[in-house]
């Protein structure tokens, strides 16, 4: 069992930055693939980015590529994602995954364990 809790969000105006913090605690953190998935009012549930358990692999959804980083601190059991030149469209509740895997998944049926969420507010 790995239990997750995200926190970092809030109001922030468009062109600002946040960073999400994703804290793990449970099982072997470095043995797990961390996803950062969003949700916004109306819509389902979207892959944001990801990184495997090394950090040496990622992923990012193409609307987010060159505005969010995501890091990982397995000495920490931490997972990050650092938003830059955040848009109003990024408004959402940001979930944090574990995927007891190695390789970086973009489906949300994939991962196994997740945070309540964040509210993340971008306003225009």
């Amino acid at each position: 069992q790995v239990q997750l809790v995200e926190s970092g969000g809030g109001l922030v105006q468009a062109g600002g930055s946040l960073r999400l913090s994703c804290a793990a605690s449970g099982r072997t953190f470095s043995s797990y693939t961390m996803g950062w998935f969003r949700q916004a009012p109306g819509k389902g549930r979207a892959f944001v980015a990801a990184i495997n358990w090394s950090g040496g692999n990622t992923g990012y959804t193409d609307s987010v590529k060159g505005r969010f980083t995501i890091s990982r601190d397995n000495a920490k059991n931490t997972v990050y994602l650092q938003m830059n030149s955040l848009k109003p469209e990024d408004t959402a509740v940001y979930y944090c995954a574990a995927d007891y895997s190695d390789d970086v998944h973009r489906w949300s049926y994939e991962y196994d364990y997740w945070g309540q969420g964040t509210q993340v507010t971008v306003s225009s």
